[in-house]
């Protein structure tokens, strides 16, 4: 058989199989989603429902609309023989392993030869659930665990039993990776796998122990949130968000499978206060509340519960915890060190004690709570910040065993640089290079052992091979200022003569939040016109540049990238965006309009789209709804929709694959490589203006844009319809700019305009002036 996968079964549509069905469909790639008939009326009902219920979630489990059609419902009474034309089936049933059995023994039957078959169970051993199964079955069966939601987690934990066949198993993993943008991990048959059994015994120990030191709720999420590189919530808040009812579930799968020597088992005994509050309800968002809520009754108030009594009162922020490092941390004095020392001395040494037993590597350990748990650093990441001597040394003398692998660590690193690249330690006591799959190029590889070719205070050139260079933001979240203007003058000349081509790529947090408003409110406050006018021509003048340069530019956007980081896609001779890439003009929401040339880039981009109305006005009313409501795509795909990006511009779905397909773009464009011809536009004059205006005034008087909302408006719709062109005018690519650079400079002297700018950088959210 072929190996490619080409249709995907989905067996149970609950909120983990859905998600599953919907990421492969978000991956382009039919997928029939099953499950039991609960309605004789309508047999498909659960699954109809499902996907339904998707259509209207937040965050989105679909990245188009469109994805969802590729969703084909049906149930297993009626269905189940349709699987004869997948190439892949992921059971994702309820967790009992009979109705797994049953289940798998009616597939056997229907199934084609070769057709992989994975179970999403993240608590029964891959041994039990093929108990009975014949032997080209069990050849074709692994499981692939996944986590929630499938959209957004990178971690897929795929275990293979002792006959699964290899050839199969790696093509169920290049489709996961490159496919579905998922980061393989490959775990032991063993209890919770790698991910979950670390993150429940950090859970539980992170808990105990602010029970037993009394500590707040709040004082025991500062210490074990951001401190030790872990996602904000902390511990309290994410057993929140997961549910607290979900708690004994865990407890109870892992210590009626782990050994009864397994430390987990020595500290698995929940708090009675958990039982109180999930009898009452208190399961967390999704229900009454948890260890924080907000009360609704008290004016929206903000609560923590009292650990000791079981009340709840209003929150209380925590002291900042100053530590620099979590070394420092483990050793800061009084309950601050106590704690930390007690969630990480406990967390760390289990974690290092299930290589090789869950994991063959360190990698696979540091790897699985990053991808599964949001952690910036993996245990063993962690542990070299601390020592691995000094750990090993603090356990033995509390009478603690010291895992066989800080012991052959000694005094030495798990990881080190060596000549630019990246080892890690081996169990056979040696270092070995970090190889990366292949068509996976990192750029933080790369300047291990290479040196920038521009830099500036806001953004380096890197050469990445094969005659591309690798523009790179480097600010506070990537914001755009002078420094990246520069930095863009200084790489043109360069790249021109002696590369090929170039991409604009960073492996931040986010592409590029757009222009530095944090500078911009400065000028504006110390009324530096002269300064404001400046930037706004100079990034005109550098995205121009770029434009136009003898070499093809391909910008490699991923999460958000607004303002004048959509600019820069827009100017572009191509894009490669990974999928999870949110991008917009969204200058408006802040009293501004785009000024980097982005008005003009959009409009021509719809102008030219078949599925607009010929003439002036159909293509300047989309851009205008467009880029006044500050528009932004939850998701590459819906960027081609909203036409931020070409229908002929590629998506990478695996983060890690993001560079290395720009970079083959590139090359592709390199080929015979000539500019593009600067556009002329034809745009409705004074008649489209006025029936902009009409349109938000229609928007004012339904309450849905504000009085200042439609000042903004009407600067934008100058712009777009031409300023004072007449409909048979051309306006050229200079004039656009020109009109975009008087706008901006009169709405930035706007007090108005000024308040928007202070609200979104010291709140983050809009102000609705």
């Amino acid at each position: 058989m072929s190996d490619a996968i080409k249709k995907v079964c989905v067996i149970g549509a609950g909120t983990m199989g859905a998600g599953i069905a919907a990421q492969v469909a978000n991956a382009g790639v039919p997928v029939l989603l099953l499950d039991i008939v609960r309605d004789q009326n309508d047999r498909n009902a659960v699954a109809t429902g499902a996907v339904a219920k998707m259509l209207k979630t937040e965050p989105a489990p679909f990245m188009s609309k469109a994805a969802a059609k590729l969703v084909e419902v049906g149930n297993i009474e009626d269905d189940l023989a349709k699987v004869a034309d997948c190439d892949w089936i992921v059971e994702a049933i309820i967790e009992r392993l009979d109705l797994k059995q049953s289940l798998y023994e009616k597939l056997e039957a229907v199934r084609k030869p070769g057709t992989a078959v994975s179970s999403n169970t993240s608590t029964i051993p891959l041994g039990h659930l093929i108990e009975g199964r014949s032997d080209a079955f069990k050849s074709d069966f692994l499981i692939t665990h996944f986590f929630n939601p499938p959209r957004y987690m990178r971690l897929l934990e795929i275990v293979a039993g002792p006959e699964s066949d290899a050839a199969l198993v790696k093509r169920v993993s290049d489709f996961a990776d490159r496919q579905m943008g998922k980061t393989i991990v490959n775990a032991k048959d063993t209890p919770g796998f790698i991910a979950n059994r670390v993150g429940t015994f950090w859970i539980q120990a992170a808990l105990n122990a602010a029970f037993e030191l009394g500590l707040t709720v709040e004082e025991a999420d500062a210490i074990a949130g951001k401190p030790m590189g872990v996602p904000k919530t902390g511990v309290f808040g994410l057993v929140d968000l997961v549910g607290i009812d979900l708690m004994p579930h865990l407890q109870q799968s892992l210590t009626s499978t782990l050994p009864q020597d397994d430390p987990y088992q020595a500290i698995a005994e929940l708090p009675p206060l958990i039982g109180k509050m999930i009898e009452g309800g208190y399961t967390g968002r999704k229900g009454k509340g948890g260890f924080y809520r907000i009360n609704r009754e008290a004016g929206k108030r903000k609560e923590t519960i009292d650990l000791k009594t079981g009340e709840y009162r209003p929150a209380i922020a925590a002291p900042p915890v100053t530590a620099r490092d979590v070394g420092a941390l483990i050793a800061a004095p009084g309950k601050t060190g106590e704690y930390a020392w007690a969630v990480l001395g406990q967390t760390l040494s289990y974690a290092a004690g299930l290589v090789p037993s869950a994991a063959d590597s360190i990698l696979g350990i540091d790897d699985a709570m990053k991808l599964g748990y949001n952690w910036s650093f993996g245990p063993f990441e962690l542990i070299d910040k601390i020592g691995a001597a000094t750990l090993a040394k603090r356990l033995a003398d509390e009478g603690r065993p010291v895992p066989e692998i800080l012991s052959l660590a000694g005094d030495r690193s798990f990881y080190r640089i060596e000549n630019g690249q990246r080892q890690y330690l081996g169990r056979d006591g040696e270092y070995h290079d970090i190889v990366r799959p292949e068509g996976v190029l990192l750029l933080s590889d790369i300047k291990l052992g290479a040196k920038p070719l521009v830099k500036t205070a806001s953004a380096s050139l890197w050469d990445v091979g094969d005659g591309v260079a690798c523009l790179e933001f480097t600010g506070k979240m990537n914001a755009l200022d002078g420094e990246a203007m520069k930095a863009i003058e200084q790489s043109i000349p360069i790249v021109t003569e002696k590369f090929k081509a170039m991409v604009v790529y960073n492996e931040g947090a986010n592409f590029s939040a757009g222009a530095n408003l944090g500078l911009a409110i400065f000028a504006m406050n110390i009324a530096a016109w002269s300064e404001i006018e400046k930037l706004v021509a100079g990034g005109q003048v550098a995205y121009k540049a770029l434009k136009y340069a003898p070499f093809p530019v391909v910008s490699a956007p991923f999460g958000t990238a607004l303002g004048g980081g959509c600019e820069i896609l827009l100017n572009a001779d191509a894009v490669q965006a990974h999928a999870e890439t949110y991008t917009g003009l969204v200058e408006c929401g802040v009293g501004l309009v785009p000024g980097w040339g982005g008005n003009g880039e959009l409009l021509d981009r719809w102008r030219h789209n078949p599925a607009l109305p010929k003439g002036p006005m159909p293509a300047v009313a989309k851009v205008f709804e467009t880029v006044s409501t500050a528009t932004v795509s939850k998701s590459a795909a819906e960027a081609k929709e909203l036409g931020f990006l070409r229908p002929s511009d590629g998506i990478t779905m695996n983060r890690d694959r993001l560079l290395a397909d720009a970079k083959a773009k590139a090359l592709a464009l390199a080929e015979g490589y000539q500019p593009p011809e600067p556009p002329v536009f034809r745009l409705p004059g004074a008649g489209g203006r006025s029936a902009l205006d009409v349109a938000v005034k229609g928007f004012q008087a339904r309450g849905l844009a504000t009085s200042y909302d439609g000042v903004v408006s009407g600067f934008l719709a100058d712009i777009l319809t031409g300023g004072e062109a007449d409909l048979v005018d051309t306006v050229t690519e200079d004039d656009l700019l020109a009109l975009e650079r008087k706008a901006f400079m009169k709405l930035v002297r706007d007090p108005r305009t000024q308040a928007r700018v202070e609200t979104i950088l010291e709140t983050g959210k809009p102000l609705r002036n």
